[in-house]
């Protein structure tokens, strides 16, 4: 076999049996995640019909998010890795858990509406203290599972397991809500936690890199923070897809286009909410088996602003299809966004501060979501859904221009 083949191996990293329990766990468990959140904007939008209560939920989750990230990558560095790992995973499993009993007749025919959906808040705002330490978990401990010279095929299939999990989650949450309803799709939601819980308990541990009271911790964190803000091309990519996340988050009132501007109900909120996601995958199939080798820095800007050229259309659309064909494109150019950001992510990364950058990463990145779910439920109350999807792919735009200029080195990147 030659050097050569070996290098462009797209199995490379899955040959490793380890690396496989971690997607198969992580595959389960971001699936379960992601019914779980499709499932929550649905319910939230028919207790309140206000569209401003879907961009609470996404601040419910990015406040503790946030909050608790720095903090939680400094732990990460100074923890065994599979150990709380495993504690997070249970503790959405009991999350999940508490969301089902609030579903269940018993409850929702003595609380009122808006009780219901306080209660469900609050157990969002506890998801989020839980995410900012698991989260960044399992993008540490791909790292010391495979060889760094297969962490670019490693990421790729990472991120592949990652987005073919939210396309099932997505999709499917919303043909369980119409054919099972929030009770049953919340069964099985908590079956997947606890699957994947069970899945991940086969790995092996994973020992802190650092030694424990080796720094204070306020400098332990300063010492994450400094690399990312001195390492260019890491916080050019990561203010990159901030701002166009922040801006471009038109997934966050799909719940309001299907039910009130397309009208396609449940199963439509469902196409529909998986749509980029499936635009996604099919791109990280191609960078599977054939991945950039040049200009990674120019081709994720010009991605960026394909992106938000679909939103914008999404945004005017009247169509099912169109709606649907425009998300799925933005999918496929979030993609690649997602591969070359996460690349760049690993080879920059030194192993002894990865759960500090890891986090420093989730809190801008990961939680962006949520504050672009927050602004866009704001922005539609202000300005009206339609002009709310256009000014934010307009927005996207604008980031895009700005990086260009201010961010030379992440333009020139290559890897």
């Amino acid at each position: 076999m030659s050097d050569e083949f070996i290098k462009r191996d797209p199995y490379a990293a899955i040959r490793s049996a380890e690396f496989r329990s971690l997607l198969i766990g992580r595959f389960v468990f971001i699936m379960g995640l992601r019914m779980m959140s499709t499932l929550v904007g649905w319910w939230v939008y028919n207790l309140t019909n206000a569209p401003v209560a879907i961009g609470i939920v996404g601040l419910s989750e990015f406040i503790p998010a946030v909050s608790f990230a720095l903090y939680a990558g400094h732990v990460i560095d100074l923890s065994e890795k599979k150990k709380l790992l495993l504690r997070g995973v249970f503790l959405y499993f009991l999350a999940a858990s508490m969301l089902l009993i609030l579903s269940t007749p018993l409850l929702t025919g003595h609380l009122h509406n808006h009780t219901i959906a306080l209660c469900i808040f609050g157990i969002i705002f506890c998801t989020g203290i839980i995410r900012s330490f698991a989260g960044p978990v399992f993008n540490v401990m791909l790292a010391q599972i495979v060889p760094k010279s297969d962490l670019q095929n490693a990421t790729t299939w990472n991120q592949g397991a990652w987005l073919s999990a939210s396309v099932s989650g997505h999709a499917i949450g919303g043909f369980l809500i119409a054919f099972l309803g929030n009770t049953g799709t919340l069964i099985v939601i908590t079956a997947l936690i606890l699957t994947a819980l069970g899945v991940l308990t086969g790995l092996k541990p994973k020992p802190a890199l650092n030694e424990r009271g080796e720094k204070r911790t306020w400098e332990s964190v300063k010492e994450g923070i400094s690399f990312v803000f001195t390492t260019k091309e890491l916080l050019g990519a990561i203010s990159l897809d901030l701002f166009a996340v922040l801006f471009g988050g038109a997934a966050a009132l799909v719940p309001v286009y299907a039910r009130d501007i397309l009208k396609v109900g449940a199963q439509g909120f469902g196409l529909l909410n998986g749509a980029s996601d499936i635009g996604s995958i099919c791109s990280v199939i191609l960078l599977t088996f054939f991945p950039m080798r040049r200009h990674q820095g120019k081709k994720l800007m010009f991605a960026v602003a394909g992106f938000g050229t679909c939103i914008i259309l999404f945004g005017i659309s009247k169509y099912f299809l169109l709606s649907f064909a425009a998300l799925m494109v933005s999918g496929m150019l979030d993609g690649i966004s997602v591969v070359t950001r996460g690349t760049i992510m690993q080879l920059k990364t030194p192993d002894n501060m990865r759960g500090r950058v890891m986090s420093v990463n989730s809190m801008f990145i990961n939680s962006s979501n949520e504050l672009g779910q927050f602004e866009s439920g704001v922005a539609a109350k202000l300005l009206g859904v339609v002009p709310s999807v256009v000014f934010g792919g307009c927005m996207t735009w604008l980031v895009v221009i700005i990086t260009w200029f201010k961010a030379p080195s992440l333009r020139k990147m290559e890897y």
